[in-house]
């Protein structure tokens, strides 16, 4: 009598993966969920929603996504769409793309900064890769 009609995107949202301490993955991560990361992340990450970098956490690598809170390490290529909260405990070393920035004090902020002037949100592709819209 009624069926269920699934909603581009929102059938992910209230969803979190999570990647534990002591946990290392060397590739590439696509999500269309939220996603905290408290082990290591060597490779790329690309999501629509949020990522979460734990205290514990470190990412080498890329990272394309709508909005994140870093309070471990990040090194490498970061472009976030809407909003980025560095927090004390964060250290990110290289390229940073942001629509938002916070940096909270005690913060290591070693990174280019460029501020986007219009974020389009990123949409999954197909093969699983990100894309502006």
């Amino acid at each position: 009598m009624f069926e269920k009609v699934k909603k581009n995107g929102t059938e992910q949202l209230g969803r979190t993966n999570r990647i534990v301490e002591g946990t290392s993955i060397v590739g590439d991560i696509v999500s269309k969920a939220d996603f905290r990361l408290d082990g290591e992340l060597i490779g790329n990450f690309t999501s629509q929603g949020k990522i979460v970098i734990g205290a514990k956490g470190a990412v080498k690598g890329e990272i394309i996504c709508n909005n994140a809170d870093i309070e471990g390490e990040f090194h490498g290529k970061i472009k976030v769409l809407e909003t980025l909260n560095i927090k004390s405990t964060a250290q990110i070393h290289g390229e940073v793309a942001v629509g938002k920035l916070s940096i909270e004090p005690g913060a290591d902020f070693t990174a280019t900064c460029t501020m986007l002037t219009h974020s389009n949100p990123v949409i999954m592709l197909e093969d699983g890769k990100g894309t502006e819209q």
